[in-house]
């Protein structure tokens, strides 16, 4: 099991901001986007640092998992539905031994927050 302190981009502008211009993410930490819309795409505009997306299916497991370049415009899209998005450091989730079937859990229930 492993735990990360993370952000939660609870409104449309916070998820619209996300990881834009930093310069590190520190270890152990992330950001958290709940996503009830379906299918999720993602991209790096200014947003300068490798970053993992962690797509996460209703089943609360992980969908897909993508490896983010700094500064690419490229969607970089889910498979499928998904209810949340967890960002980390680019490279973590190999790091962590992480893949896709393996379950997802966060404080505050079953459902993310929003």
């Amino acid at each position: 099991m492993h735990r990360y302190r993370v952000e939660v981009a609870k409104t449309e502008r916070q998820q619209q901001i996300g990881m834009m211009f930093r310069r590190n993410v520190p270890k152990g930490t992330g950001m958290l986007f709940p996503w009830n819309k379906g299918p999720a795409s993602f991209w790096m505009r200014d947003t300068l640092v490798p970053l993992d997306i962690v797509y996460i299916a209703p089943d609360h497991r992980i969908e897909s998992i993508v490896t983010a370049v700094p500064l690419d415009e490229s969607p970089l899209p889910s498979r499928g539905p998904v209810v949340a998005v967890l960002e980390l450091a680019g490279g973590e989730a190999r790091r962590a031994g992480f893949g896709v079937g393996d379950r997802v859990e966060w404080a505050g229930g079953t459902a993310p927050p929003r």
